[in-house]
């Protein structure tokens, strides 16, 4: 016998909701087969087997709130595994029959069907963590859901959708017919909504956006950067590079290493404030703002000053997959002195991000928009991006804010000087 345990949680992170089980009492498992999964209030880790043999019993639920270690269940040989449950209809049979003679008969189908629909979201693996969730809580049939995710995939979007048309139904049919006056005219149709509990990786980025707000100076900058010579430049060698490195070069990398060029001249905005200090960092981890289903997760570059684009490039993209896969881990989002965040790639044009405590600033880019600008005394058309700097005015005052915006804008509209570090 081998007890199930929570994996040891970091020292910022005191307890975990038991998100879901992916194997059932009296199942086979395998040597570092994934058995459940544990979300925090930064991250999902897997609960793995640390040997064969079956699922003899759990301890948890899913939704139960777990703690660092706690013993979640018990794998054992295939000796140990539990004696089949009765199956419902045995249970119910009987049961049912005599309530339906006492007048209030039950619905076994219904229930059968929930099990049933949970049990193939448990087998599926291609369910993000979130998707699953709210399929099997809400007794759906992964198979009956639309999906509209860029694989083919089910989006936790998707299966609220789902929920909000089964609900529909059976709202109609329940609501009251009351009379109505004149002046309260209720919209005709099914007018559903849904209740869902806010998942803890969403209550933390609650919490810290909050904590920000009501703690620094928050102050934005903005300025624009002209495209058109990095567009060029990616033009030009993008298929060397693609050929050298096996990746492409973006617009990131590129925003990445101007940042750091920026960063070294002025230090301030890569520092941090702790209580009445200012704490300056001789190093520059960036942290990219990536999506994903269960929300804006923020992993780290370490010493962006010493990565070439080519590796930039590769680790954002690495970042980008394990994000949709739910597979960052604690160490990849843990740290960071800036942060960097795309609203352009939803097509926002201009927005004021908020820092990422305990940092002191944020860069926000936009969306690439061809407009008017006057150059050389003469209107041309060019692919114009808005640039912002959201930061905390505690530490950084307006010019080095300024400041840092522009070097960043003379950096990309003349790549060449960041290769020549001029």
């Amino acid at each position: 016998m081998a007890d199930i345990k929570v994996p040891v949680f970091s020292e910022s992170v005191s307890e975990g909701t038991l998100l879901a089980w992916h194997k059932k009492p009296g199942d086979a498992v395998k040597r570092g087969e994934v058995l459940a999964e544990i979300e925090t209030d930064k991250v999902v880790l897997e609960v793995t087997a640390l040997q064969d043999g079956v699922l003899v019993s759990t301890a948890k639920n899913e939704g139960d709130t777990v703690l660092s270690e706690e013993v979640l269940g018990v794998v054992g040989d295939a000796g140990s595994a539990p004696a089949p449950a009765a199956t419902q209809e045995a249970v119910s049979g009987p049961i049912a029959n005599e309530v339906s003679a006492g007048g209030t008969a039950t619905q076994p189908d219904s229930a059968a069907a929930g099990a049933s629909a949970g049990n193939e979201a448990t087998r599926r693996d291609d369910l993000s963590p979130a998707v699953r969730k709210v399929v099997v809580e809400n007794g759906l049939n992964p198979a009956q859901i639309p999906a509209t995710g860029p694989k083919g995939n089910i989006t936790k979007a998707d299966a609220l959708g789902a929920v909000g048309q089964q609900a529909a139904p059976a709202q109609t049919a329940q609501a009251p017919a009351q009379p109505v006056t004149p002046a309260a005219v209720i919209p005709a149709g099914a007018r559903p909504e849904q209740r869902v509990p806010m998942t803890r990786i969403r209550q933390r980025i609650s919490e810290r956006l909050k904590d920000v707000q009501n703690t620094a100076a928050l102050l934005t900058t903005f300025n624009e950067v002209n495209m058109q010579p990095a567009m060029d430049l990616r033009k030009k060698y993008q298929d060397q590079f693609v050929a050298k490195h096996g990746v492409k070069l973006g617009f990131m990398s590129l925003f990445v290493r101007a940042a750091t060029e920026a960063l070294k001249a002025f230090p301030v905005i890569n520092a941090s404030v702790e209580g009445k200090d200012i704490i300056y960092h001789g190093f520059y981890d960036i942290g990219i703002a990536v999506a994903s289903d269960r929300g804006l997760v923020v992993p780290i570059l370490r010493d962006t000053d010493q990565m070439s684009l080519a590796a930039i490039e590769k680790a954002i993209g690495g970042y980008a997959q394990k994000a949709k896969a739910g597979k960052l881990t604690l160490e990849d989002m843990s740290g960071g002195t800036f942060s960097i965040t795309n609203g352009g790639t939803f097509g926002s044009m201009m927005s004021t991000p908020i820092i990422n405590a305990p940092q002191s600033a944020i860069l926000g880019m936009h969306n690439i928009i061809e407009r008017p600008i006057a150059q050389n005394g003469q209107v041309v058309i060019a692919p114009m991006m808005y640039i912002a700097l959201s930061y905390d005015h505690r530490i950084i005052d307006g010019k080095e804010a300024v400041q840092f915006l522009v070097m960043i804008k003379n950096l990309l509209e003349d790549p060449a000087r960041m290769l020549l570090e001029l």
